[in-house]
């Protein structure tokens, strides 16, 4: 079995970095180099005070202990492929936006480029390891790329091991998985291959949780999981317009169903729609496979999730609209929360994006508000969200606001758009006094605690939860 001393992870991002790091962490006896064209990120990753190019709870502690011990960034990609024994393929897979697949299957331009970057500079044998979302084969494919283009005395074994990280809890996930999946040809220098992964594994994950199985079983487990965790929440934000209509409270029927064991009481939390990096991509990138496969209706069920999660978004800004009398035009909009869910910096596929678009067509003025988010990311964001209007205009429209209260000053409604803790503990008090009356909150993360913020005088929506009684 080959014995894994160094590791080298190609991509620095939200996967590779804290993955990585934790390895680093607990394998003192294995190098572990992160590598990445991107010199601002790496610098980032780099800086002495910490400023890290991503936020996760936890993600600081790791790099600090092990950064300049056994883990360490850089440029030097070739360096870091020339010198290891096992390469995670770590970059980014988004959704392709021309050509064929356009909008559903998954762009591999980088994970080509990246196997190429590794037949081309590898001089002897390594351990090549998918830890991209990818579709099924994918890996077929890098092994026909890597095979054409090897040098003498260089193999490669292809192991696919995706990650099962939700952002917010990325480290805690990482320190005590469910399961570490790990798929293989099932030949006898894949399953050594799969061994030696296993056995780095082993230096803190027991065992039994480290599960083996085919290549291609792997691959389709990770758009599996995302796909199922999607299809619950977009479940339970049906049932959600169903409470409204007829008077029901969404958060009564989600621990009322999530009491029966069968079911569970995890993701069923309504909300205003999931956002993050993967769901949507992940369903998107089934869709497409289903198709390919001529599985017409497979395709159309999973199409249905994110049909669902959209319309979720459109309603939540409708029912805002309609709550103002029906025009918002002019009237200043709280949004608190940008990122997709709490405890991340990451905005990819927010709702709060669809919001403000939403309210900036609307012709209101909206205030945000974040306490991770950047405000240069807020600005692409929304620029991306609307291409045809120049970011001067949308600047005209939307301000990016350093605090809840400032976010809150003089405005007409509240939008809670993301779960962070801090809104639960603002002083509404002083909320309500700077707002202009009638004074509306929209939760739509079932976040804060409607009967007190009505006896502070505010009109109330929760996302779930119809009025009559």
């Amino acid at each position: 079995m080959p014995r894994v001393n160094q590791i080298c992870c190609i991509g620095a991002g939200y996967v590779g970095g804290p993955t990585c790091a934790v390895i680093a962490l607990k394998c003192p006896h294995i190098r572990v180099t992160i590598v990445d064209l991107n010199q601002a990120r790496i610098d980032a990753w780099n800086s002495p005070d910490f400023s890290l190019p991503i936020y996760e709870p936890g993600l600081e502690d790791v790099v600090r202990k092990a950064r300049g011990r056994n883990l360490f960034f850089s440029t030097d990609v070739d360096k870091g492929i020339r010198d290891a024994d096992l390469i995670f393929v770590s970059v980014n897979t988004p959704t392709k936006k021309s050509g064929v697949g356009a909008g559903f299957a998954a762009d591999l331009n980088y994970v080509e480029l990246a196997t190429r970057r590794i037949a081309a500079t590898a001089t002897s044998s390594k351990i090549v390891v998918e830890k991209s979302t990818v579709p099924c084969r994918t890996a077929e494919s890098m092994r026909t790329i890597l095979d054409a283009n090897s040098k003498p005395n260089a193999r490669f074994d292809i192991l696919s091991n995706p990650e099962f990280l939700a952002e917010g809890t990325a480290i805690d996930d990482l320190f005590a998985p469910d399961r570490v999946l790990i798929g293989s040809l099932q030949t006898q220098e894949g399953k050594e291959a799969c061994a030696a992964l296993s056995e780095v594994y082993q230096n803190w994950v027991p065992k039994e949780r480290i599960l083996t199985v085919g290549l291609w079983s792997s691959e389709l487990s990770k758009l599996a999981a995302n796909a199922m965790l999607a299809q619950r929440i977009s479940s339970i934000n049906a049932l959600s317009a169903i409470c409204e209509a007829t008077g029901a409270n969404i958060a009564e029927v989600a621990h009322s169903i999530g009491q029966d064991s069968r079911i569970g009481p995890k993701f069923l939390r309504a909300s205003v729609g999931f956002g993050g990096s993967c769901f949507q991509k992940d369903i998107l990138n089934l869709v497409y496979l289903s198709e390919s496969l001529n599985l017409k209706e497979v395709a159309e069920y999973w199409k249905q999730v994110v049909t669902m999660n959209e319309y979720q978004k459109r309603r939540f800004s409708k029912r805002v609209v309609d709550t103002l009398f029906n025009t918002i035009t002019g009237k200043r909009i709280a949004v608190l929360g940008f990122a997709f869910k709490a405890d991340t910096g990451d905005t990819r596929e927010s709702a709060a994006i669809t919001l403000i678009r939403d309210f900036q067509q609307e012709r209101a003025l909206v205030n945000i508000y974040d306490p991770q988010v950047e405000s240069n990311q807020i600005w692409a964001d929304l620029n991306e969200a609307s291409p045809d209007v120049p970011l001067a205009a949308i600047q005209r429209q939307v301000f990016i606001c350093s605090s809840a209260l400032e976010a809150c000053k003089n405005a007409e409604a509240v939008i809670i758009a993301t779960e962070w803790a801090e809104f639960k503990t603002i002083d509404w008090e002083a909320v309500y006094a700077g707002m202009n009356k009638p004074a509306f909150v929209f939760d739509g993360r079932l976040l804060v605690d409607a009967d007190k913020l009505r006896s502070i005088g505010f009109k109330v929506t929760v996302i779930g939860r119809g009025e009559r009684l």
